[in-house]
């Protein structure tokens, strides 16, 4: 199944648009972001996908500070970007979701793991790349099962406006190093291709 773009109004303002991303009633299991002002619905990901996500976040709580935590429906929000993101994997401080709410500013974030679905690869690619690196978030982990050459992990880093540096890229079999503060090595051969 592929992602569902929900219609709203083009006036819409961030906290209209907020609300209605609030109020959208998706299938148990679905996921609902803001990507670029639309609100859009990605259906539970596949076996594959969670087991990835599960093989990083187990990696991940072997250094991550105690005061940290790694959240797997934590929403991110970019207004400047008409985004609202729910990232595979997100590591932040546990005094960033001291406040009430259903988001955190994107800022908050020390790390985003995106793990891609065939129907929505090209946003993890292209889109969600822009709009963390201009929130400022320090490390994105792009693990890309579609890529058109095969499946490959990209570390980006040092955002500076809308843009990132690629830090590292391997593909799968290989391993990929993160950067202080976290200081580890992901062997990616541990991850299912299919």
């Amino acid at each position: 199944m592929t992602a569902l773009t929900v219609d709203h109004e083009p006036h819409q303002g961030w906290d209209d648009l907020v609300r209605a991303w609030e109020q959208t009633d998706a299938p148990e299991g679905y996921k609902v972001e803001i990507i670029e002002g639309l609100i859009t619905l990605s259906p539970a990901p596949a076996n594959y996908h969670n087991s990835i996500a599960a093989k990083v976040q187990r990696r991940l709580y072997n250094v991550i500070p105690e005061d940290w935590n790694i959240y797997q429906t934590q929403a991110i929000a970019i207004p400047s970007r008409l985004g609202l993101y729910i990232p595979d994997l997100l590591v932040a401080s546990d005094d960033v979701l001291s406040e009430s709410g259903n988001y955190i500013p994107a800022a908050g974030a020390e790390l985003v793991v995106e793990v891609t679905s065939k129907s929505n690869a090209s946003h993890d690619r292209i889109t969600k790349v822009a709009n963390y690196a201009q929130a400022g978030i320090p490390l994105y982990l792009l693990i890309d099962r579609w890529a058109p050459g095969g499946p490959t992990v990209t570390l980006y880093g040092e955002p500076k406006g809308d843009v990132y540096r690629v830090l590292h890229a391997v593909k799968f079999g290989e391993e990929i190093t993160l950067p202080a503060p976290f200081d580890l090595t992901i062997d990616t051969g541990a991850f299912p291709v299919g």
